[in-house]
């Protein structure tokens, strides 16, 4: 599932963080303390600084597994745009098609399509059910689309559990 390999790719980036916390950095701190005088080293301040931003992040991934790892699917609907879908959309005027996949923030990449359930794009689609019009909001302007078609991370979910399974 995508969530699972999210968390793993955070879990590895959390062990690295926190050995650059735990090793290199005490590491670097000492070096800096043995040429003297800590007022006027770089080195001091710049290790310092790292290990300030180190413990930030470590901080922010250890909440982000967390929330990645209690998404309950149950609670994801089966029916409607939420975390996990994958919606193609077409302008009311135009006939153009776009498509979005809601995602993780750590996930975002608007050359493929993939936003945030917390864009406005993201917002406008929550909920919204195939064949829905829905108007997205944003700088360049207001536009309406109809919801062409709407895959659901359930759907997702069968169709890889059905290749295991084939």
């Amino acid at each position: 599932m995508a969530t699972e390999r999210l968390v793993e790719r955070l879990k590895e980036r959390l062990a690295e963080f926190e050995r650059e916390f735990r090793v290199d950095i005490p590491e670097r701190i000492r070096q800096a303390r043995e040429l003297g005088d800590l007022r006027e080293s770089g080195e001091y301040e710049t290790a310092k600084d790292r290990q300030g931003f180190l413990n930030a992040q470590i901080g922010h991934l250890q909440r982000r597994i967390a929330e990645l790892s209690s998404i309950d699917l149950f609670r994801v609907p089966k029916d409607r745009v939420a975390f996990g879908a994958t919606v193609h959309l077409e302008d009311e005027e135009t006939g153009e098609e776009k498509v979005y996949r809601l995602v993780a923030s750590e996930e975002v990449d608007a050359a493929k399509g993939w936003i945030s359930t917390a864009s406005p794009v993201g917002q406008a689609l929550l909920s919204k059910r195939d064949g829905d019009s829905v108007v997205i909001r944003t700088p360049g302007g207001t536009r309406r689309y109809i919801i062409s078609k709407l895959v659901t991370l359930h759907d997702v979910l069968e169709h890889e559990t059905e290749g295991l399974n084939g």
